[in-house]
């Protein structure tokens, strides 16, 4: 959920920090701070509040004579435990030791029961400042040995970055369920929740794995793993230039997404079609792998889990086998039925989603194989499921999720399209006509894209709409979802997704004058109910917005307002559909004043319960 840098090296470590901190600040803006080594002691700079206020601190403390650092840690922390103040921001430190932390320490009240009965106290209300002065605790100028007893007392996940005032020119890391990265420079090295933190400066890096220690020095990196033993990690080059996590001058990095989704899709499908036919590129998963699955479970959160819904009605209609979609806290915990000839396809942007990865490691406990979508390489999904396909939606900054989405999608059409074809459902010829027309969805979203104009003149009808709805049938439903979740979380305008045959059982109760009707047309097989639906909220003084396709009759007195969108095959329609939607919601944010890119109360990547 938070974000975690640190830095040793020739530099001037305030600078790295505040640089890496500005790239992870999509992981969470409660608060900020840094700690750094300052001769022999430590000093920490931290505040509630966004970067601004931390530089705004930075500044003054060198004006009163903060000397130039070459070592040290920084935060950008979304609140768990204790609200958001400058007492319980990161980092959290004892005269020897400072920290800061991703993660959630579950048993951390024991801990500091524990640690108040020998003489210790506490300012905040964080379970970080138990942990840091649980290491504490088990210091005796052994940083690893410290580390090593203090974290086998805790039960929960981290990723934690460490100083000590006795080793000035050194970080200590260790990792358990959240992520963290070391990245690799020429007299300097580095370490990071995510990729972007060290883009300007390196290229280079490795994921630690679960129970891994690192200790870093200007002269080079050891890793150990969770038995102490030196270990080497594979180490990686990042494809993504520092451009790519700057939004290239658009004026959020939310509309730099949605109009990267074309060259997203074409990087996504293009490589995993083989002489016009879909091929997943896992030798594991072969087509009489795939043929021996008797049911598809699809297990996500927020819009991952929007993009399952997409995937189940792909798989049924086209391999017509039965597919489920689970939120992942509810997959987790209501104890799922389960067989070993079944497949879980765990769908997440980052990789780190806890409740998915935990869903995930559900189902391996039962011995069923698990199939991850993921957008990162290295991630803890993708290296704990069976089967990996990797979305190449590049780095995805702002924090309603966009061309993640997309390519989800994308990468779930081509399962149900070769899991279709080895089931026998489709034939080679279908299958080819199929993929081919999969392949034009770049062109498709393109289109969409020269829409803004008007999507967001309709925006700015109904700017100050405090309540509307979405309806649709079938993958129109799906996308009504996702629909609804973009435009609350980014414009929070109070919005609600149904079913259109659903209105009738009470839901259009809620229907008076004035209020906003969704609906979404694009299925031919229901066509005319969805527009009946859609009648009937007219008839009661809603304002009807009418996404459909371009040749499609809408009678008079149907809608308002009439969105087209390019005929295609309706199984794909989602993917051009959503761009119009997604549009929306930007500009109904960016009409109404909130921070598109970092929405109140949300965090990128949800890496605890």
């Amino acid at each position: 959920m938070c974000g975690i840098v640190g830095y040793v090296g020739a530099r001037c470590a305030q600078d790295v920090l505040l640089d890496g901190l500005t790239k992870l600040e999509y992981r969470g803006y409660d608060s900020a701070g840094v700690a750094l080594a300052a001769g022999d002691s430590i000093r920490v700079i931290k505040t509630k509040g966004r970067l601004t206020a931390l530089r705004a601190c930075l500044e003054q403390a060198t004006a009163q004579g903060l000397p130039v650092c070459h070592c040290g840690i920084g935060h950008t922390r979304w609140a768990t435990h204790g609200e958001p103040s400058d007492v319980n921001s990161h980092p959290h430190s004892t005269p020897y030791v400072s920290i800061v932390h991703n993660g959630i320490i579950e048993n951390y009240g024991a801990l500091k029961e524990m640690l108040q009965a020998r003489g210790y106290t506490f300012v905040s209300e964080t379970d970080t400042e138990v942990l840091v002065k649980l290491i504490d605790s088990c210091y005796e100028g052994e940083p690893l040995k410290a580390l090593s007893q203090a974290l086998a007392r805790v039960r929960g996940s981290y990723a934690l970055a460490v100083l000590f005032k006795d080793w000035p020119d050194t970080l200590f890391a260790v990792r358990r369920e959240s992520p963290l990265i070391v990245g690799y420079g020429e007299g300097e090295n580095f370490l990071a929740s995510d990729i972007p933190a060290i883009l300007k400066y390196t290229r280079s890096y490795s994921v630690l794995e679960e129970g891994d220690m690192a200790v870093c020095r200007a002269d080079g990196v050891a890793i150990y793993d969770e038995f102490g033993q030196p270990v080497q990690r594979e180490k990686l080059t990042a494809d993504w230039d520092i451009e790519a996590a700057e939004k290239g001058g658009y004026p959020h990095f939310m509309l730099k997404e949605i109009h990267e989704q074309p060259a997203a899709i074409a990087a996504t499908v293009s490589p995993r079609v083989e002489a016009g036919m879909p091929d997943l590129r896992i030798p594991d998963l072969s087509d009489q792998k795939l043929a021996s699955i008797r049911r598809v479970h699809l297990v996500g959160c927020g819009t991952a889990m929007h993009a399952g819904m997409v995937g189940k009605a792909a798989i049924e209609k086209l391999a017509r086998l039965p597919a489920e979609v689970d939120i992942a806290s509810e997959f987790r915990y209501r104890d799922p039925i389960l067989s070993p000839d079944d497949l879980v396809i765990i769908i997440s942007q980052s990789g780190e989603t806890s409740d998915t990865l935990a869903a995930l490691k559900l189902a391996r406990s039962r011995g069923v194989p698990v199939l991850a979508i993921v957008n990162v390489v290295g991630s803890s999904i993708a290296r704990a499921a069976d089967y990996v396909l990797y979305t190449y939606a590049g780095p995805e900054i702002a924090v309603a999720s966009t061309k993640a989405y997309m390519v989800q999608m994308c990468v779930l059409y081509l399962f149900a399209l070769r899991l279709a074809y080895a089931r026998g459902r489709l034939t080679e010829e279908q299958t080819r006509s199929y993929t081919a027309k999969l392949q034009q969805a770049p062109q498709m979203v393109r289109a969409r894209l020269n829409d803004c104009e008007y999507i967001k003149y309709l925006a700015s009808l109904f700017v100050n709409t405090q309540s509307c709805f979405f309806i649709g049938r079938g993958f129109d439903y799906a996308l009504s979802l996702e629909g609804s979740l973009k435009l609350k979380e980014i414009s929070y305008v109070h919005s609600d997704a149904y079913a259109a045959g659903e209105l009738k059982h009470g839901t259009i109760s809620l229907v008076t004058d004035g209020v906003p009707v969704i609906a979404l047309a694009t299925q031919r097989s229901v066509y005319e109910k969805t527009l009946s639906n859609a009648k009937e909220t007219k008839s009661r003084g809603a304002r009807v917005i009418l996404f459909t396709t371009k040749d499609a009759a809408v009678p008079e007195g149907i809608a308002d307002h009439v969105v087209r969108l390019e005929e295609y095959e309706d199984v794909f329609m989602p993917l051009q559909l959503i761009v119009p939607l997604q549009l929306f919601a930007y500009y109904m944010a960016v009409l109404r004043g909130c921070d598109v890119d970092k929405p109140r109360n949300l965090a990128k990547s949800v890496t605890v319960e």
